[in-house]
């Protein structure tokens, strides 16, 4: 079976979600951002909603067991038929194990897309990003790598390992970048 399923992983601004949804126009199919579903819940006025809003705009990531939990709920509602697009999930060694043993066992064929940019290019565009995006997150911008580096720089090794690791240049112009992926990907 054709790859269909992809997962983006890289530091926060590095374009993934800008990456990921250049796919999905070229593919047809549909991305889940855990970003987005945690803004989502944020909007709640529950507990949850409360306690991950402030835990987001401290710069922190969601727990293993939480964003997993949004991971299989999401990728259980899916047809094998259907390709997919993931954006921010996988991002700490416990997550991308799951994310591994799921999509193994459901027989989807991916891979894990690590869009690499320096340090230097992330805090220049979360700067410009935070002054017309009102991201909270977006001003806890060394928070924000630090927990990159402790969490997810392991976890990209999860996707190496399971010999799914796909990693591109995320400096540049957009269109180059998307279409270093969509070749690296064969689509």
């Amino acid at each position: 079976m054709d790859l269909n399923t992809v997962l983006f992983i890289g530091k926060p601004g590095s374009g993934k979600g800008t990456q990921a949804a250049l796919l999905s126009e070229a593919t047809g199919w549909k991305v889940t951002a855990s970003g987005d579903l945690f803004r989502a819940l944020m909007k709640e006025e529950t507990e949850v909603g409360r306690k991950m809003k402030g835990e987001v705009e401290q710069g922190l990531l969601a727990p293993d067991w939480f964003a997993m939990y949004l991971f299989q709920k999401s990728i259980l509602n899916f047809p094998l038929s259907e390709g997919v697009i993931f954006d921010g999930f996988g991002r700490k060694v416990p997550e991308a194990k799951v994310v591994v043993e799921v999509l193994h066992w459901l027989g989807r064929p991916f891979k894990a897309v690590h869009v690499k940019v320096s340090d230097a290019e992330i805090i220049d565009r979360l700067g410009k990003r935070a002054a017309v995006s009102g991201r909270a997150d977006d001003h806890a911008v060394e928070k924000r790598l630090e927990e990159y580096r402790l969490y997810t720089d392991p976890s990209i090794e999860v996707f190496r390992e399971a010999g799914a690791l796909v990693e591109i240049n995320g400096e540049g112009e957009v269109a180059t970048i998307q279409s270093d992926i969509r070749s690296a990907l064969g689509i």
